[in-house]
């Protein structure tokens, strides 16, 4: 169920408002070619910067509007417990397929920590919970062997989103835990890598623009037709980059508001791209006729 190309949506704003409208017509992009999973209130989403009503009203609207037609899987984790749990139960209360719960950040717990946050949430819902690993955004990394001890313990935490970077972490999370436990690719350009090595698919910032060839790269490599997916991987390499040349989401924004795609204002902390970073990205985007 949790495999292929999931799509870590933006959250599109009007007016430093939602915007509601945009949001449904990214959905019907994503839906008319092929995506196969959708996951709001993700980091892509600017999820700090929501609300609890506007988290709720991006859940809501992602739930209806994709009606059961792919999975949803609900970003929920925070950097505290208690508000994690809430998250958690509410995105089930919605009708969310699984939940994505990413480490504490700035807290900085210890391993210890990790597992007595991430057991605490688990057993709060019955639905499905995959881990979220990202170091360089939270200052810690959960290590294979306390996934190993949560997966033992809690039989609804069944994979991880891993953006760690390290393909050698990834190898050890596979061997430890077998390809029943569902590890997706938290890098567009590490995906391909990731597959490889048993992974099952990616939660893309490039399927926001890419919803159709992020879908056949996975797609083909799942079916054997290594090549193919090779191809993709290569001919879109240089756009997966660029669309992390500042932090993410500014970059995916803003190629999508180039291409005519609803996604609006960014919201401070972050802020619009450099002149300079700009004219690359345009210049990337043009390359591959998308602008």
């Amino acid at each position: 169920m949790f495999s292929g190309s999931i799509v870590a949506l933006i959250t599109p704003f009007k007016n430093n408002k939602l915007d509601i409208e945009g949001l449904k017509k990214n959905l019907q992009f994503q839906l008319e070619n092929n995506t196969d999973g959708f996951l709001p209130c993700g980091t892509t989403g600017e999820t700090p910067s929501l609300e609890e009503d506007e988290w709720i009203e991006v859940v809501k609207t992602t739930i209806e509007f994709v009606n059961r037609r792919k999975p949803v899987i609900v970003g929920t984790g925070t950097n505290n417990t208690k508000k994690t749990v809430k998250y958690t139960e509410l995105a089930e209360k919605l009708g969310a397929d699984a939940c994505l719960v990413v480490s504490p950040y700035y807290n900085k717990p210890t391993q210890e920590g990790l597992y007595y946050h991430f057991k605490e949430v688990s057993q709060s819902v019955k639905i499905p919970i995959i881990l979220y690993n990202i170091p360089s955004r939270t200052g810690v990394n959960i290590l294979p062997k306390t996934i190993e001890r949560l997966v033992t313990e809690c039989k609804n935490i069944i994979g991880i989103k891993e953006a760690s970077g390290n393909l050698d972490q990834v190898s050890e999370i596979i061997s430890r835990l077998g390809n029943n436990f569902v590890v997706l690719s938290g890098d567009d350009s590490l995906t391909l890598p990731i597959l490889s090595l048993g992974g099952k698919g990616v939660i893309s910032v490039l399927a926001n623009i890419l919803p159709k060839e992020t879908h056949l790269l996975v797609k083909h490599f799942l079916e054997g037709n290594i090549f193919e997916a090779q191809k993709i991987h290569l001919k879109y390499f240089k756009l997966m980059k660029a669309l992390f040349v500042e932090t993410n989401p500014i970059p995916i924004k803003t190629a999508m508001n180039l291409m005519g795609l609803p996604a609006g204002e960014l919201r401070l902390p972050l802020t619009p791209m450099t002149k300079e970073n700009l004219e690359y990205l345009k210049s990337v985007l043009k390359e591959l006729n998308l602008i």
